[in-house]
């Protein structure tokens, strides 16, 4: 019998409860997947301890996967049987061994990249894209100031941007972490706990500034975004880790034309075509060799209590994946 994990009230990572459930035929529209690799994320545990109340209990967490699809719907175009994709969807329900979802939602697979690696990308690689070439798009000429770029986003944004050529500045929050950002193509790495941000920045621009800053950090950080800003600037909140950033006056922007983004991944799938198209981008990097994804650990889809914990304690790098 299919099996998911199911979380009935919020709470921690006890509340991930393995459980058998009634799975049917795709309905009109629908493909059965059966699903290779789950990727986990911190958009999880915010879902599941209550912090985001946007999935109904009870109810299977999860927004990106990959697998084989078993059998489609009436209606279903463009996938069959035996097919492979992945997806990343706001609906939720990834944390299963199979599952039913809208065919709408899939994105094609390529062959040469195997489920483990897609569940472990398709938000941080879409998230990269859409930053990179969906916003202001990033250019060879561009200096980029990159916040946590040792995280798992962090990575994938600065291989992308080593890729475009644009010359890249990371932030990391430990010495540990420098080694890993120089090799996801920093070309300077700023250790946050030891150096005022800003100012080091300045002076590596020769007090020019930076022209994007990629800020998933928010809150601590914003004030500094906007300092280190060059002439028409764009400041691009993606995340608030320490926090959602304070309102402010948008006059504040025109000392230097500057410019303010906070996108939601979400807003840029929604069309299939453009969607698949972020992907096939995305995939080409990935299978030229200029955008590595690397596993950090894997669990059963019974342990998503343990990867939860794995998670929020920081005792792993890179992207955790639950494999059915």
């Amino acid at each position: 019998m299919p099996k998911a994990i199911v979380v009935r009230r919020y709470g921690g990572a006890d509340e991930l409860k393995l459980e058998d459930v009634a799975l049917g035929n795709p309905g009109p529209g629908q493909v059965r997947l059966r699903q290779g690799a789950v990727g986990v994320n911190f958009h999880d545990i915010y879902v599941r301890s209550g912090l985001y109340k946007t999935l109904a209990l009870p109810g299977v967490p999860g927004v990106e996967a990959a697998g084989v699809i078993e059998a489609v719907g009436e209606g279903v175009t463009g996938f069959k049987a035996g097919d492979r994709a992945a997806y990343v969807t706001q609906t939720y329900g990834a944390y299963a061994d199979t599952r039913l979802i809208d065919a709408a939602h899939l994105i094609k697979a390529p062959d040469g990249i195997d489920d483990r690696t897609l569940a472990a990308s398709m938000v941080k690689g879409l998230t990269a894209l859409m930053l990179t070439a969906k916003l202001r798009p990033l250019t060879a000429r561009d200096t980029c100031l990159v916040y946590a770029a040792a995280g798992g986003v962090g990575q994938v944004l600065c291989q992308m941007a080593r890729r475009i050529g644009a010359r890249v500045i990371g932030v990391v929050g430990g010495a540990d972490k420098i080694a890993r950002a120089r090799a996801a193509g920093c070309d300077d790495v700023i250790l946050r706990t030891e150096t005022d941000v800003a100012a080091e920045v300045m002076t590596l621009t020769k007090g020019r500034g930076v022209d994007i800053v990629y800020d998933s950090v928010g809150k601590d950080t914003f004030e500094a975004s906007l300092d280190v800003l060059a002439l028409r600037g764009h400041l691009v909140n993606f995340g608030q880790a320490s926090g959602p950033v304070a309102p402010f006056p948008p006059s504040r922007l025109a000392a230097k034309s500057n410019a303010v983004w906070r996108p939601i991944l979400f807003h840029f799938l929604v069309d299939p075509v453009e969607r698949q198209a972020m992907a096939d981008e995305f995939f080409a990097g990935v299978l030229a060799g200029a955008v590595k994804i690397e596993v950090g650990a894997s669990f059963g889809l019974g342990e998503a209590s343990a990867a939860h914990q794995a998670l929020e304690s920081g005792a792993t790098t890179n992207s955790i994946i639950l494999v059915p």
